[in-house]
């Protein structure tokens, strides 16, 4: 008998594992209970049923931990609440490292795990030995042992979540395929299920595997593709204790599980293989499915197995599992507003922790519907953080191949995607890779990260410690203090609006007083309703009633939603990002080179800092900006992308006589820092607001304009803020020794105050650098003496808190 569904609700979501079951408990949770959840099959059906439901605290950032402990303590306290069993067996879990380098990462996860007080302990080999007989330990350099950590049932978690959102009053239609999402004027209307329409405000996407095609028929980009996962589960094996932790071997890309008295052997494998090769495709009814035994492909890692635990080479395989399981480009979840449909929201692309993150996510996607924003620093999960081309067949196919192992490769800084590379390059890529450039992506785009000196490999020598690119960096940034650097700002986001109310529009989203006046760029944040910064962009009156927007390369997405969403009807939004080329022409001799190549008066009389115009460089005209990142006199050149080479051609020829040095993202990232300028997704997000930050500066008090955030902001204001950015060096000088990164432990004595946001060596000052936000309550006085440390690798360093950025912006007026 076919069903007979409502006509309408409130929020229709889609998918009934691990994530749908989720999201519908905590939207009922948080009073929207006009909630149906639609599963084309059986709840757990897809992908979850067969998880090995590992559970975990601590993830690779803060927002990520805040998720993973989350789900933890909610699966805990949901099986009392709705009386159904979530299956936990928390007997921990242990991180083992062969290698040095694997070492120096585990040591630098236990120093982050400080901050979220999961309690963590190191153990060294002889340690481990001890502690689990049945392994052999001799090869290894030590381990980290997670107390609370270990495994869930999946379908119990599943079912209980289900079992909670009735409760709470959702209803749950299992055999009832969603066969598309319905949209009017460019948000949701409602789904079609079984031939019925059902009339809608939201709609949650939690379909897993499905949702790139689900997506792709209502031409919304969803970049994720199965890949075959593989596990086995061996035969029991006698006195295997049944407390024995979660045991991951990073090096050997294997994780083991007790399981009723056998042992579940799972790989990460570093090269995977893509699902459903003949048809490209999903199939609508792959239920409860699983894929022919691979021996092949699994016995590497079953003969490192056998040697990690050597009683495996008298033990039986009982079952040999491979099944489909989604991945990502950059292996980090899928979650919030699609920017192609309003109110379509997605929670999906678990990258194989579905059910340890599933609590959190479901609770992140539920507020994110309920508030039309989320307040916490989560951009590595936006999926706004993509553009259409990453849902592409022959991207994300091939960057699969390398994104599931990911999860157990080494997590490197400032590590490259080897696999779908060269999708954007610019006009002039092979005169960048002639001239020793080493390419990283930024936004889709081939972008120099360095230039190689002479002799020097362009490659990446990945390290904890020193940086084979120093060197460069070190002349880069050098060079442009003295002569003039050459930077290559093509990825930045750029975008436009023309209208006559574009000026009072940008009024209205963004803090700062913006410059209606030809040629003023305008520096400035746009806030959500509680005062959390969204963006942080430049804004540039191009002509009359025409403005032009620049934000960085990462949130072009990001920030284009942002934008449009608060835009008032009839006012277009233009993204020009891909039509410029932009040139950073930058350093104490830019002035002279301008000169040389053009016939315009760049005198400081004549062309101000923080000014722009038209200039001529020979027959073509070009947008130029009086604007510096690196905090020296410069320029900006917006050049159209026809033109592009050739200007970059004359910019090398010309510049020869002023000891021009092609320049990289490191030099600039190292140079902003020198001067204290912020960056959003590292230093600022919508977890903070401009007091914190010390953006007030960006906040007008002139306009009389109720802004987006303003009465937040005045409520902020009267109350004394909780914690501040702050600018640290170490008292150690040496380049990469420590190597400071981000989500370092700030101590005062032995207390941990804060945590820092980003860092570099700067060669300029002989400086290890670092950002950071921490507790207020310390006086000036308690903060300048010999107490503050950071801690890298369980290691406390001596730092000084600096009043005044290391380099003073005095460019201004030259």
């Amino acid at each position: 008998m076919d069903k007979k569904y409502p006509s309408s609700t409130k929020v229709a979501v889609i998918g009934g594992g691990v994530i749908g079951s989720s999201v519908a408990y905590h939207l009922t949770k948080f009073g929207w209970k006009d909630v149906i959840l639609f599963e084309r099959d059986q709840l757990t059906s897809g992908t979850t049923w067969h998880a090995a439901g590992l559970v975990s605290q601590l993830g690779p950032s803060a927002a990520v931990t805040k998720i993973r402990k989350y789900t933890l303590d909610l699966y805990k306290n949901l099986e009392k609440e709705v009386d159904h069993s979530a299956g936990l067996r928390l007997n921990g879990a242990l991180s083992i490292a062969q290698t040095d380098s694997r070492w120096q990462e585990l040591k630098r996860q236990a120093t982050t795990a400080q901050l979220y007080d999961v309690d963590l302990r190191i153990l060294n080999k002889e340690d481990i030995k001890k502690n689990y007989p049945i392994m052999i330990t001799e090869d290894l350099k030590g381990g980290v042992f997670m107390q609370g950590d270990g495994s869930a049932d999946p379908s119990g978690v599943t079912h209980m979540l289900a079992k909670g959102a009735r409760k709470g009053g959702a209803k749950i239609y299992e055999q009832s395929p969603v066969e598309t999402i319905l949209t009017k004027n460019g948000r949701v209307h409602g789904v079609r299920v079984n031939g019925q329409d059902v009339e809608c405000e939201y709609v949650v996407l939690a379909t897993g595997m499905w949702s790139r095609q689900i997506g792709q028929k209502i031409g919304v980009s969803i970049p994720l593709y199965p890949a075959e996962h593989f596990y086995v589960i061996t035969e029991p094996i006698e006195k295997l204790s049944p407390t024995l932790p979660v045991i991951r071997d990073f090096d050997s890309s294997v994780y083991f599980k007790e399981d009723a008295g056998k042992l579940l052997i799972g790989i990460f494998e570093g090269k995977s293989i893509p699902a459903f090769n003949n048809t490209n495709k999903v199939p609508e009814d792959f239920s409860f499915g699983e894929f022919p035994e691979n021996f092949e492909h699994f016995g590497p890692y079953l003969e490192k197995s056998m040697k990690r635990f050597p009683v495996l080479e008298k033990i039986g395989i009982r079952k040999f599992f491979s099944g489909p399981e989604s991945f990502t480009p950059d292996t980090n979840s899928l979650l919030g507003e699609v920017p192609d449909v309003k109110n379509l929201f997605v929670s999906c692309g678990l990258n194989s922790i579905g059910i340890g993150t599933g609590g959190g996510v479901g609770k992140i996607t539920a507020e994110w519907l309920i508030n039309g924003h989320i307040n916490e620093d989560i951009l590595n999960y936006d999926i706004k953080r993509f553009q259409k081309f990453h849902s592409n067949l022959g991207f994300i196919k091939d960057r699969i191949t390398e994104s599931l192992g990911d999860l157990y490769g080494m997590h490197w800084p400032y590590k490259q995607y080897i696999t779908s590379r060269n999708i954007k390059t610019l006009p002039h890529h092979d005169l960048l890779k002639s001239f020793g450039a080493c390419f990283g992506v930024s936004a889709g785009y081939e972008r120099p990260m360095w230039f190689a000196l002479d002799g020097e490999k362009t490659e990446y020598e990945y390290s904890y410690n020193y940086q084979n690119w120093y060197p460069s960096v070190e002349y880069e940034t050098t060079n442009t203090l003295k002569n003039v650097g050459l930077f290559d700002l093509t990825p930045f986001s750029k975008f436009e609006i023309k209208s006559n109310k574009a000026h009072e529009n940008l009024q209205k989203i963004c803090t700062a007083n913006i410059r209606n006046e030809v040629g003023k760029c305008t520096y400035t944040q746009m806030l959500n309703k509680d005062g959390g910064i969204e963006t942080d962009l430049t804004i540039v009156c191009i002509d009359k009633n025409h403005f032009r927007i620049i934000s960085s390369a990462a949130t072009r997405e990001r920030d284009k939603f942002h934008i449009k969403k608060h835009l008032s009807d009839g006012i277009d939004l233009k993204d020009v990002t891909d039509d410029y080329c932009v040139f950073g022409v930058f350093g104490p001799k830019s002035r002279s080179l301008m000169q040389e190549i053009s016939k315009e008066d760049f005198t400081n009389e004549n062309f101000k800092f923080g000014y722009s115009k038209n200039i001529k460089i020979n027959d073509s005209t070009i947008w130029t900006q009086r604007l510096s990142y690196v905090g020296e006199l410069g320029y900006e050149l917006y050049v159209k992308i026809s033109e592009a080479k050739k200007i970059y051609e004359l910019l090398i020829e010309k510049g020869e006589k002023f000891n021009l040095s092609n320049c990289g993202m490191h030099a600039l990232d190292t140079m902003r820092m020198e001067c204290g300028f912020l960056h959003w997704g590292y230093d600022i997000s919508p977890e903070e607001n401009q007091f914190q930050s010390g953006l007030a500066f960006t906040i007008s008090n002139k306009k009389d304009i109720n802004f987006i955030g303003k009465k937040a902001l005045q409520k902020i204001k009267t109350k004394k803020i909780d914690k501040k950015l702050v600018m640290l060096t170490l008292k150690v000088s040496k380049p990469g020794f420590p190597l400071l990164l981000h989500d370092e432990p700030i101590y005062f004595k032995d207390k941990i105050i804060g945590r820092t946001t980003s860092a570099n060596y700067s060669f300029n000052f002989k400086k290890n650098l670092s950002f950071g936000y921490i507790d207020n309550s310390y006086s000036k006085d308690d903060l300048t003496g010999d107490h503050i440390y950071i801690e890298v690798e369980k290691q406390k360093y001596q730092a000084e808190l600096i009043q005044k950025p290391l380099k003073q912006n005095n460019f201004k007026n030259i």
